[in-house]
C-alpha cells in the first residue's frame, strides 16, 4: 500500500533519514529530505558479478526539490551538503552505507537513520517466539509511546499488544551496533552497524517500531493487517554526533546477514 508517486515518502525498504531524525527541527519535514527527492546513479558504480552486485546513488542539496522546509535548510541557507548511497549484495548479505559529505564552508548538526523494514515470515510478527530482536542488554530505552525511560535488561526486544516505537541508546564505551534478528521461524538475520564523522567512530543507537493494528488501520499507505507482516530495527548516529565541519564526510554503513 506504499505510495509511488513521489507525493510522500515511500513505505517500505530503508527509507534513509538525514540531516535529522523525527522532527526535533521543526522548520523542515520529519525524517529529513532524502525520503523525498530523485537520486542519480554515480557513473560506474554499477557492478555484477557471479559473486556480488552493487551500485551508488547520490543526491546534492541543490537537486533537493522537496522537504526542504523554509528555515536551517531551506533554498537560502548557508549549509551544503552531499549524499552517497551504496548497495552492495551476495548470496547471503547485504551492506548499505550512506556517505554525507559537507560540500559547504559552515559545520552543521546533523542525525541519520536507516528506517529499514524486515519481512516477518508467516505473519508472526507478534508471536515472541518467532519475532525478537537481541543485542539492545543494557541498552537505555527511551519508549515513545508510554513515555518512560529505563535500560534494558537481558530480555529480547518484542512486540508488545501495542505500538512499539523505542529508541535505544548505548552506555558509555558501547560504539558498534550488533544485533540478531529474529524475522519468522528459521529466519535470523545479524545486523552489524557502524558510523564515522571525519575518520573518529561514534555511537550507533538503535529504534524497534511497529504500529499495531490501531495505528495501521489510521495510515493510508499501510495496509490494516501487514503489522503481523513487519518489523523495523532501524540503526542510527543520534546522540553525541559531533558537527560535520565543512569539506569533512560522515559515514555509516549496516550489514545484514542471513544465519
Amino acid at each position: 500500500d506504499a505510495i509511488m508517486d513521489g507525493s510522500a515518502a515511500i513505505r517500505g525498504g530503508i527509507p534513509l533519514c538525514f540531516p535529522q531524525f523525527g522532527q526535533p527541527d521543526k522548520s523542515y519535514p520529519q525524517h529529513g529530505f532524502l525520503r523525498r527527492n530523485k537520486w542519480r546513479v554515480v557513473e560506474g558504480s554499477q557492478f555484477d558479478t557471479d559473486d556480488a552486485a552493487g551500485i551508488s546513488l547520490e543526491l546534492e542539496l541543490k537537486d533537493v526539490a522537496v522537504a526542504r522546509g523554509d528555515g536551517t535548510w531551506g533554498s537560502d541557507t548557508n549549509l551544503n551538503c552531499k549524499c552517497v548511497f551504496t548497495v552492495k549484495i551476495d548470496g547471503n548479505s547485504m551492506t548499505n552505507t550512506l556517505a554525507m559529505e559537507n560540500t559547504g564552508s559552515q559545520a552543521f548538526d546533523f542525525q541519520a537513520l536507516l528506517h529499514t523494514y524486515y519481512l516477518v515470515a508467516n505473519g508472526q510478527a507478534l508471536d515472541q517466539n518467532f519475532c525478537n530482536v537481541k543485542g539492545f542488554e543494557g541498552y537505555l530505552v527511551d519508549d515513545k509511546v508510554s513515555g518512560e525511560t529505563y535500560t534494558l535488561g537481558s530480555d529480547p526486544v518484542t512486540i508488545p499488544e501495542i505500538i512499539i516505537d523505542r529508541v535505544y541508546t548505548p552506555p558509555d564505551g558501547k560504539i558498534d551496533l550488533n544485533l540478531t534478528i529474529a524475522a519468522g521461524a528459521d529466519n535470523l538475520i545479524e545486523l552489524k552497524a557502524t558510523g564515522d564523522v571525519d575518520g573518529t567512530k561514534v555511537p550507533v543507537s538503535g529504534v524497534v517500531w511497529n504500529p499495531h493494528k490501531i495505528k495501521a488501520e489510521a495510515m493510508g499507505d499501510f495496509g490494516s493487517d501487514q503489522y503481523n507482516d513487519m518489523i523495523c530495527v532501524e540503526p542510527g548516529l543520534l546522540n553525541n554526533v559531533p558537527k560535520l565541519e565543512g569539506g569533512k564526510i560522515s559515514t555509516f554503513t549496516q550489514a545484514m546477514t542471513s544465519i
